[in-house]
């Protein structure tokens, strides 16, 4: 596992210029488990999710500190009725009577404040889980793509899950404290008020207590971090094994994966046993201290109640105290790791929350208007996912309303830049893409997609039903215009044979279908959202011939009075095109429709006499006589630079 640090925020480029993909479970950079006991600059952060509940707190802390006033009165109770009750002289059975009566209001207290601190400190707590959740999910649809490219999708959910539960841990934890505190005080104060002397000798362990925590600490924290980490190391070696279930079976390394993961189990487990025993150890000395306290008690104070200078119940009573004394001390000794733990959550947290959005609407941006011509222009467009290094220089091209422009090209050319330009995922740094005649940067972002509809070659199904996968992008869409839409892409037959038809669930991105049936899925949703721009991103890439030739049907009805923008390898799939743009390392090598370029006798040309099915599969050789002819004819027309 790599310990390279690197910052989420920074950009890091491969080396062919593309962005950097995710890798779920990838550890590029450990994560700190542990931060500063305190971090005022986070609790202040995190105090803004608090305060809408600030009253309800006000109210736990309260019943907290009422709840501990009730577990320093209880002792004082039991030794007044042994010095005072008890006796005849002083009351006797009317007394006692009255102390019982006393004793059992301060227990009713004691459960009453006891369930008000916890009903109200688990709700705060619940509630400000959900809003910092929905607070980051929240700005998680809304930062730009090229964070998304360059963070790993893990290490996002480790965040919305396990870092908020860590922040839940504490809110629980620290209104707490404030009761351990005030407990650990009120004990030592209450015991040097009852007898100052007996106090301080009591009190004499607690440096030795201390000495034994400095000792335990660091050495505790490492084995806790050892076997934190070697579980997230076991966690990932599952995921990657479940995951990659068809891959390790496929290769017969089940045997072999199984040894691999054994060993981080293995490790797992030795850490798991260490941190138990460090754990561990402090209950034995902790109870070792208080034996030893209260022996001290006995002895010393059985002497003076001999002597006749202090009472029985006094004693008594420092026996009750001496109990409860090291409650708080284990306590906050927990809840200390438990702020170390959220000061590193809210750290981890906040990162998120203040990730920029690089791609927001202008104050004053308009909404494109629906009867926009459905046009798209780049005018001397440069860009680069690293602005120092840029994929797209000085980009001149038009798109036609009505007009279906293909972009063909080997992988690399740049032409999923272009498309991610025209739907503003991004943003130039020089020149302007237009979409119906206005610059893409004063429209809102809602408009541009509605009037934009785009079919990947990944299609993404989501957890659902059939016909709300459908009108996912127009979700006012009745059923009728679903099962149109449906019936246009060739997907309604396949769609009633499914238990449940338009209501059939789909499971994680629609992993019961074939990736045929998905993308006609995703064909149908096009439809639906009845956009005047339709991206087709290399939609026809992996599926079989006779699903292609459906598309190709469904491609006539879609594109029909619409501006259509086609991103394919394979010839078949764009010689229907109104105009073709060959590119190869970010230039534009032909231009033309499928008869023009046939005549032309160019690079599309010979590819094309040769039968090859796709631009994958061209050899070297080929486009190097393509970009030699390119040069020879001096096309200088619409160059475009796309080494993406």
């Amino acid at each position: 596992m790599s310990r390279q640090a690197t910052s989420e925020v920074d950009v890091i480029m491969q080396d062919d210029g593309r962005p950097p993909h995710a890798v779920v479970g990838s550890h590029t950079e450990r994560e700190e488990m542990f931060g500063r006991a305190f971090d005022g600059r986070i609790v202040r952060r995190l105090w803004r999710f608090v305060q809408p509940y600030k009253a309800k707190l006000g109210v736990s802390v309260a019943a907290v500190l009422v709840f501990t006033l009730t577990q320093l009165t209880i002792p004082l109770l039991i030794r007044y009725a042994i010095d005072n009750a008890m006796d005849p002289e002083l009351g006797g059975r009317a007394a006692l009577a009255v102390v019982m009566i006393i004793f059992a209001v301060a227990i009713l207290i004691n459960w009453v404040a006891s369930y008000v601190q916890e009903t109200f400190v688990g709700e705060v707590a619940e509630n400000v889980l959900f809003d910092i959740r929905r607070a980051m999910f929240g700005h998680l649809q809304r930062v730009s793509l090229s964070f998304m490219d360059k963070t790993e999708t893990g290490r996002l959910m480790s965040r919305l899950q396990g870092d908020v539960n860590s922040m839940q841990e504490f809110l629980e934890t620290s209104v707490l404290s404030v009761g351990d505190i005030v407990l650990l005080f009120g004990i030592v104060a209450v015991m040097l008020w009852l007898d100052f002397r007996l106090g301080l000798m009591t009190l004499s362990i607690v440096p030795v207590l201390l000495l034994v925590r400095l000792v335990w600490l660091p050495r505790a924290r490492a084995s806790f971090m050892a076997a934190h980490e070697t579980n997230s190391v076991t966690n990932g070696a599952l995921a990657e094994g479940i995951n990659g279930v068809r891959a390790v079976q496929g290769m017969d390394r089940q045997h072999v994966n199984f040894t691999l993961f054994d060993d981080k189990a293995f490790a797992n487990l030795r850490a798991q046993l260490t941190a138990a025993r460090f754990a561990q150890v402090m209950i034995p000395i902790v109870d070792t201290l208080t034996g030893l306290a209260m022996v001290i008690v006995i002895t010393v104070g059985g002497s003076m109640v001999m002597n006749d200078t202090l009472d029985v119940g006094v004693m008594v009573a420092f026996l009750f105290y001496i109990q409860r004394f090291f409650d708080p001390i284990r306590s906050l000794t927990m809840q200390y790791s438990v702020m170390q733990r959220a000061m590193a959550s809210g750290q981890r947290l906040i990162e998120v929350l203040d990730v920029a959005v690089d791609v927001r609407d202008a104050p004053n941006a308009k909404p494109l208007p629906a009867d926009m011509d459905g046009s798209v222009e780049f005018k001397n467009v440069t860009f680069g996912y690293n602005p120092k290094h840029p994929v797209l220089k000085d980009v001149n091209f038009r798109v036609n309303p009505g007009e279906t422009v293909a972009l063909v090209g080997p992988t690399g050319s740049g032409k999923s830049s272009a498309m991610a330009l025209a739907h503003r995922f991004y943003d130039v740094q020089q020149g302007s893409v237009t979409v119906g005649g206005h610059d893409v940067r004063d429209l809102t972002q809602e408009s541009l997609g509605r009037q934009i509809a785009m079919v990947l070659q990944e299609p993404f199904l989501f957890t659902g039903t059939v016909f709300e996968n459908i009108r996912y992008h127009m979700h006012e869409a009745t059923r009728e215009d679903v099962v149109a839409a449906a019936k246009a892409v060739g997907a309604h037959d396949f769609i009633l044979s499914l238990p449940g038809g338009y209501d059939a669930e789909l499971g994680e991105r629609g992993g019961n279908l074939s990736l045929g049936q998905r993308q006609l899925i995703s064909f149908a949703r096009a439809l639906v959202a009845d956009a005047k721009i339709l991206v087709l991103d290399e939609a026809t890439a992996n599926i079989d011939s006779y699903t292609e030739m459906l598309i190709q049907k469904a491609l006539v009805r879609l594109l029909e009075g619409r501006t259509g923008l086609v991103i394919a390898h394979r010839l078949a799939t764009i010689r229907g095109a109104d105009r073709i743009i060959v590119l190869q390392s970010g230039r534009v090598i032909e231009t033309g429709n499928h008869d023009q370029l046939m005549a032309k006798k160019g690079l599309y040309a010979k590819l094309y006499n040769l039968n090859y099915s796709s631009f994958d599969d061209i050899p070297d050789d080929v486009l190097d006589d393509g970009l030699d002819m390119r040069t020879r004819n001096g096309n200088r027309s619409n160059v475009v630079f796309l080494d993406l």
